[in-house]
């Protein structure tokens, strides 16, 4: 009976903690006042992506904007792909090389901040699709907060692969279901701060003064440390519903899935500290009362944390459109999830580093 109380508690706390968000995080408005926007892009070995994401961006509706995409030293046609667009708003960039103590993505977001010339910057991933009202509503998202220095929004996540639904969709549960929205713009909270790397839009001066890129230049996991940069330097940060704005598939197999979510781990949930704590809360809540049903099927207790589990991860799929197969897998995926983190913080322990996009980074 103690057990089953413990995971009735557990799956409630990430319940209440998400019906609170979802009357916080929205779609935003339209812009109302003229907006100038430089999307910055930076492109290693994007062949398959590069040209569908600039159409896109150059599709955008509503705002004055200038693409800015880095090179970064492709080996594959990205390089061929983005010569051949012909677009006066285009402005092709190639990577110097890579500074000792950056990470391939921080300098590369570095370089092109400093070329941008609007005062608004949107730095978008390349495998990211936006919609034509996209860059105007995530403008419009920082006139109607004029204290945000940085914003962000999950894209709608594509997931095709068994691999793909059973763990992505998990962000939105670790996002919405264990981190209040309601401290979510106060910048000396900066713990609480979150957002996606895949889709950040950051007013260029407060940028400059917070240090950009370079005060995270070693990151793996900018979706966490760009927006507690701007905390620290007394910058609110923001976060919207990008479902309806962006897409993205953001891997294709299981090798990508693991590796992907794995090389930044230690920055998030993956350290000595903070995983036995999410362990408890993630495998007592959405693990726990599946293991007690089938030990006592009979107990309304169990059955009501089920309940809530179950009711969480669909109302999440429902909201965001993910697959209801992660639904009804879900205690397959936290399991997952939790061993990829013990597995990503053990290799930290020893000394291995994380190989993403053929450049090795030691693990954080």
């Amino acid at each position: 009976m103690m057990l089953g109380n413990l995971s009735l508690g557990l799956a409630t706390l990430p319940m209440l903690v998400a019906l609170s968000n979802l009357g916080l995080i929205r779609r935003p408005g339209l812009a109302q006042l003229p907006l100038e926007i430089s999307v910055l892009i930076p492109a290693r070995n994007e062949a398959t992506n590069i040209g569908e994401a600039v159409a896109c961006v150059l599709a955008s509706a509503g705002c004055t904007i200038e693409l800015l995409v880095l090179d970064d030293d492709s080996t594959d046609a990205t390089p061929e792909i983005l010569a051949a667009i012909d677009d006066p708003r285009l402005r092709v960039l190639h990577a110097p090389g890579l500074p000792s103590g950056w990470s391939g993505k921080q300098h590369a977001c570095a370089v092109l901040a400093r070329e941008a010339r609007h005062p608004l910057m949107v730095f978008l991933d390349a495998d990211v699709r936006l919609a034509p009202d996209a860059l105007s509503r995530m403008g419009g998202y920082m006139q109607v907060h004029p204290a945000l220095g940085l914003a962000s929004g999950f894209p709608r996540q594509v997931t095709r692969s068994w691999s793909e639904w059973l763990l992505l969709p998990l962000i939105h549960l670790l996002l919405l279901g264990y981190r209040p929205q309601a401290l979510d713009r106060d910048p000396r909270i900066a713990g609480f701060a979150a957002g996606c790397g895949q889709l950040f839009i950051a007013r260029r001066e407060a940028y400059q003064r917070v240090g950009g890129h370079a005060r995270i230049r070693a990151s793996m996991h900018d979706g966490l440390t760009l927006p507690r940069a701007f905390r620290n330097a007394g910058f609110g940060t923001g976060l919207f519903d990008a479902t309806r704005l962006a897409s993205c598939r953001m891997y294709a197999r299981f090798q990508e899935v693991w590796d992907g979510l794995g090389k930044n781990a230690t920055e998030g949930m993956a350290t000595r500290r903070a995983l036995p704590i999410w362990t408890i809360l993630l495998g007592g809540g959405h693990v726990l009362p599946f293991v007690l049903l089938i030990e006592s099927p009979a107990s309304l207790v169990v059955w009501a944390a089920c309940a809530l589990s179950l009711g969480l991860r669909g109302l999440l799929a429902f909201r965001y459109r993910q697959d209801v197969r992660s639904v009804l897998a879900s205690p397959f995926g936290v399991t997952m999830l939790l061993v990829l983190q013990w597995n990503a913080l053990v290799r930290a322990a020893r000394g291995r580093t994380a190989t993403w996009r053929g450049r090795a980074y030691p693990m954080q």
